[in-house]
């Protein structure tokens, strides 16, 4: 059985201020991609067995499928079987896309399928939780405003509108280190902007650049290639460009498939690109 998992973008991130639980409160938009891993999943009769494509990922309790197959388990022993699992990476860790996320969530919902559980969607989103802190919103996907730690979701019913255009510098940014750097200035940024007056959630999103991610003003000066790339993106076309998630990914959203296109022949010489829709 072959089951699609797809990766995110963040549409504006706002950071809110640093949690007792060590995490931090955000503000953001998430939005499901039309690309991602694939996973390969085969029933066996006992035993858990995880393998990949790349040989940088991790086959034991680091990975988030790992993980979530342990976590399911345990809440239905009799039920589940043994499974192997084999992720197809296209997408590779430190790019702010939640691949490692998706991977888990997306094991989540094919146990469940696959073993007709009894268990809801809001139940799944919790137990992702406990690996991975976007992980819940891969469990419904598609267009989300999320709070609290990003784990606190909100349906919006339409996706941002255009063609996604997603560059890859070829280097990862750690989440820790983001965090981390990010903490000495929460003082100094407005926190009081949750995008709460710019988008309705029954609505299509379109006041794209009011959306900010804190994560730019220390990504950016430590990284010059971002922003290079956030630049050449609006140069093509692009009506918005972002950082995603704390890094590495830079994207823009397009109007018109043509300056996409344009766009992604720029970029596709020197870093991995994908031309996508928002789900």
């Amino acid at each position: 059985m072959i089951f699609r998992s797809n990766v995110k973008v963040n549409i504006g991130l706002k950071v809110i201020g640093i949690r007792s639980d060590g995490y931090h409160n955000i503000s953001t938009i998430f939005q499901e991609l039309d690309c991602g891993d694939i996973l390969k999943i085969h029933n066996k009769n006992t035993g858990f067995e995880l393998s990949s494509n790349l040989d940088s990922v991790p086959l034991n309790k680091n990975n988030t499928c790992y993980r979530a197959y342990r976590i399911i388990k345990d809440l239905f022993p009799s039920a589940i079987k043994g499974l192997s699992v084999h992720i197809e990476k296209q997408i590779p860790p430190g790019t702010g896309l939640g691949a490692g996320s998706s991977n888990g969530a997306t094991l989540l919902k094919a146990i469940k399928k696959i073993y007709n559980l009894n268990i809801s969607n809001t139940e799944l989103e919790k137990l992702s939780s406990q690996f991975s802190a976007d992980a819940p919103f891969f469990i419904n996907g598609k267009t989300q405003k999320g709070s609290g730690k990003g784990d606190v979701l909100e349906n919006i019913s339409r996706p941002f509108e255009g063609k996604f255009l997603m560059v890859l510098p070829n280097f990862s940014i750690s989440t820790k280190w983001a965090f981390d750097k990010l903490k000495n200035q929460l003082k100094k940024i407005d926190n009081d902007n949750s995008f709460e007056s710019v988008f309705d959630t029954k609505k299509s999103i379109n006041n794209v650049k009011f959306f900010e991610n804190d994560f730019e003003r220390i990504v950016i000066p430590t990284y010059p290639e971002i922003g290079k790339i956030k630049t050449s993106l609006t140069y093509y076309g692009a009506i918005f460009s972002s950082l995603s998630g704390t890094g590495s990914t830079v994207f823009g959203v397009f109007n018109d498939e043509t300056s996409a296109k344009e766009a992604e022949l720029f970029f596709r010489n020197k870093y991995q690109t994908y031309l996508t829709n928002p789900i």
